[in-house]
Parts: structure tokens; C-alpha cells; sequence
């Protein structure tokens, strides 16, 4: 277990986080969800079908989609984290607290996002490598044009991260 991986878990131990799976009312989570996808129909292709994580540290900081893609294979719909409370490591630590409750049922975490630096960087930190590219995604799949830290959005990058313990 690498030392950030462990520093996140014992955040949640130690800071009272606590992480819920919801099955119920997800689309009382829109608010948030439409953080990380600004298109409420995008999120209805995925919503249902997935487990929705949430993180609460007093109340509600964080929230995660993730679905099954078959064949092993586990991809983060959308992960998105309140503005004033960003920078605190919940989106970290939500993400490694997922994959650790995938790493027995699967081999890969998957997760596809803009060509933004400082998002790519922050998912390289938690141990995501570049997989592939989907050409014109966000212009094909989007009616308004999505515009994040500055960037507007074209193509998907997809990112993995080895479930087996491989960081």
C-alpha cells in the first residue's frame, strides 16, 4: 500500500468521513452530480445503472457514480466534490475508498474526462494512467459547449487504474 493510499484511508478512519452507498432518491444528489456533468440526460444514461458513493464529513462533501462495464472492468461516471470544499482531499479519498471496494470484484477502475492539465494531474495522483482518446466527444455528445479551468472540452480522455494493487 503506497503512503498516499494509506494516508487517505486513515483519513477517513480518523476524521469521521463516512461514505454511504445510496440506492435510493440518487437524483437527490443532481445538485452535485451536475458539478461533474452539466447535461441532466447524460447523467440518466448512467445514473440508475450505477452505485452512487457519497462522502460526508459532517454533511455531504463528495459524490461518486460507479458503474459495471463487464468483463472485470469498473468506470467512475462522475465524481464531483462541493466548490468550498474542494482542496481537502475528499475526491481522493472517495476515489481510493471506491477502488478498494472494487479491488475483489474487478481488475480495472476506468474513469473518462476533458484534456484539462490540472484535472489529468490530480487523477495521476491517484493513480490513473492514460488509456485512450474519444476524438470529439464532448462536441458530439453535449448541446452547449463545456468549458472547464478555462478549457473548453473536445475530446475524452479515459484513464485506467490496476484494482489489483498496482499504483
Amino acid at each position: 500500500m503506497t503512503r498516499l493510499l494509506f494516508f487517505r484511508l486513515a483519513m477517513i478512519y480518523f476524521m469521521c468521513m463516512d461514505i454511504r452507498i445510496i440506492r435510493e432518491n440518487k437524483k437527490d444528489f443532481l445538485d452535485l452530480l451536475l458539478l461533474a456533468d452539466e447535461q441532466e440526460d447524460m447523467i440518466d444514461r448512467y445514473l440508475e445503472r450505477g452505485t452512487l458513493f457519497a462522502l460526508y464529513d459532517d454533511d455531504l462533501k463528495s459524490i461518486c457514480v460507479v458503474t459495471d462495464e463487464g468483463n472485470g472492468t469498473f468506470e467512475i461516471q462522475s465524481l464531483a466534490t462541493y466548490p468550498e470544499s474542494r482542496g481537502k482531499g475528499y475526491a481522493g479519498s472517495l476515489i481510493d475508498h471506491v477502488c478498494d471496494h472494487y479491488k475483489d470484484k474487478g481488475t480495472f477502475m476506468i474513469l473518462g474526462t476533458g484534456d484539462v492539465p490540472g484535472i489529468l494531474t490530480f487523477y495521476e495522483k491517484s493513480g490513473f494512467t492514460f488509456s485512450h482518446r474519444i476524438e470529439n466527444y464532448f462536441t458530439e455528445h453535449y448541446k452547449e459547449p463545456i468549458i472547464e479551468d478555462g478549457v473548453r472540452l473536445i475530446d475524452k480522455i479515459y484513464l485506467r487504474r490496476d484494482l489489483r494493487g498496482n499504483r
